[in-house]
């Protein structure tokens, strides 16, 4: 069998993958609801969903530091990566043990193409197929329902100590387009600079990802003292994971307006 990730690579198989080791924690949810449970041997420390996953399979390292004697051990028949969350380094390593398959996500129409070119790569097309439509189904909705939302400049926070943005270039920044969120951050080349707090206050909202950095409440309320603008607490996994955790995404945004 041939098949293809979103970096063009070609892979040729003569049975499907049998064994997965994934580097990405939306796409290790994706592997399982696509039902690929038993396949998945390996994962990282941040694949918390489903919340078995770190009793049932072998931890193999983060997302930038892996411990590749761990995957190597596994036997893997293939090792899913993604091009933002992995390094190049990570890439050209693990592919000295096995094939290594490549996401490129920056826009919601990337994660379907993901789901639907992972859904042939293990013959889950059936799958796959429902996850979009759902997801589809979802964005079709949440379209007529923002269609008459006045648009609002925003301030998207991954981090503090220094305060930290999601740029143009990712896909945070597409969700946050679908929301009618107009990013402050004009530069197109930048995907997650710094910023000083006197340029967040040129939003009218700030909102404060649950992660990679763990916001709260008491961030919420000290940022609104310092900044007299309305801030928010969302969850990071609606705007970040490029999965099959969209199927819920857009009920959760309903939520922020």
């Amino acid at each position: 069998m041939q098949c293809k990730d979103q970096l063009h690579t070609v892979f040729e198989f003569l049975e499907t993958p049998k064994r997965i080791v994934s580097l990405v924690p939306s796409q290790t949810e994706l592997l399982i609801d696509l039902g690929l449970r038993k396949q998945v041997v390996g994962v990282t420390k941040f694949c918390t969903h489903p919340t078995y996953l770190k009793d049932e399979k072998t931890i193999v390292g983060g997302t930038k530091t892996i411990h590749l004697d761990t995957i190597k051990a596994l036997q893997p028949d293939i090792i899913i990566c993604n091009k933002e969350e992995n390094t190049k380094e990570i890439v050209a390593s693990c592919a000295q043990i096995a094939p290594v398959w490549v996401s490129d996500v920056y826009t919601l129409e990337d994660a379907l193409e993901m789901i639907s070119l992972l859904g042939a790569l293990f013959k889950k097309e059936e799958k796959a197929f429902g996850i979009i439509t759902n997801i589809r189904n979802q964005y079709a909705l949440f379209t007529e329902f923002i269609a008459q939302k006045q648009t609002r400049k925003v301030a998207y926070l991954i981090w503090q100590k220094p305060f930290m943005v999601a740029g143009k270039h990712t896909f945070i920044n597409d969700l946050l387009q679908i929301n009618k969120f107009d990013n402050i951050l004009k530069d197109p080349t930048s995907r997650y600079p710094e910023m000083d707090i006197e340029d967040i206050k040129q939003a009218d909202l700030i909102l404060l990802s649950s992660e990679p950095f763990p916001f709260s409440k008491t961030h919420v309320k000290a940022l609104e003292q310092t900044t007299q603008k309305q801030v928010l607490l969302v969850d990071g996994a609606y705007f970040s994971w490029y999965g099959s955790r969209l199927q819920n995404a857009f009920r959760y945004f309903k939520t922020l307006h």
